[in-house]
């Protein structure tokens, strides 16, 4: 963590702690610089038999998004950050946090803060090809239009790919729905309800490539 003084730095340490208590949590710490603009950087530890690649996707897996619509947009952030967490409970976060280990799919991505077309473009490059969104589709919150939902960073939301009829991820309070497919090349296609396909992402998001990075 970077913050301009001591006093930064408690604020960010206390929204730290906040967040740890929500989910049942330890924070084990980590480094701290004074006197430097604001960053921060968070790692969370796990273990699991069973890892879910982040480049597992084949073309012809559907594609389901699965994610919390309820909450509204963070104070000073609307149109790029929805907050579905703050009000959730203990129990109802750690359920969409373990959603992915208990559903098991072929590949899956969180929606980072590229937005659900930015990160459906990261995990088709990863896995080496291309997808289709079906925008009417995509589940989303009533106070949000649909432009700014597939930019934002929600609350909790997860990509997962797998074969069509695949069980969808128990994800609690989450709302999930298949919404498009992988396809041969690469990019993002967003297909409109007269079935018209536009380019929301031209090509690799990345540049990394394929890769086998976990959810």
């Amino acid at each position: 963590m970077g913050a301009r003084d001591a006093a930064h730095a408690r604020r960010i340490l206390a929204g730290l702690g906040r967040a740890a208590r929500a989910y049942d949590v330890p924070a084990l710490g980590g480094h701290t610089q004074l006197g430097v603009p604001a960053a921060l950087s968070v790692t969370a530890l796990g273990r699991t038999r069973h890892p879910v690649p982040g480049g597992g996707g084949r073309p012809g897996h559907a594609v389901r998004l699965t994610a919390d619509l309820g909450g509204d947009w963070r104070a000073g952030h609307r149109g790029r950050q929805w907050d579905s967490s703050t009000h959730r409970r203990t129990d109802e976060l750690r359920a969409m946090a373990a959603a992915v280990a208990v559903a098991r799919p072929a590949a899956a991505k969180d929606v980072s803060m590229a937005g659900i077309a930015g990160t459906l473009g990261m995990l088709a490059e990863a896995s080496g090809c291309g997808a289709v969104l079906d925008v009417a589709a995509v589940p989303r919150p009533g106070g949000a239009s649909m432009g700014d939902w597939l930019t934002c960073f929600p609350g909790f939301g997860m990509l997962t790919t797998d074969e069509p009829g695949a069980p969808r991820l128990p994800a609690g309070p989450a709302v999930g729905a298949v919404c498009g497919e992988l396809t041969t090349g690469e990019g993002v296609g967003l297909r409109w309800p007269d079935g018209v396909i536009t380019e929301a992402v031209t090509g690799p998001v990345t540049g990394m490539g394929t890769g086998m990075g976990t959810a």
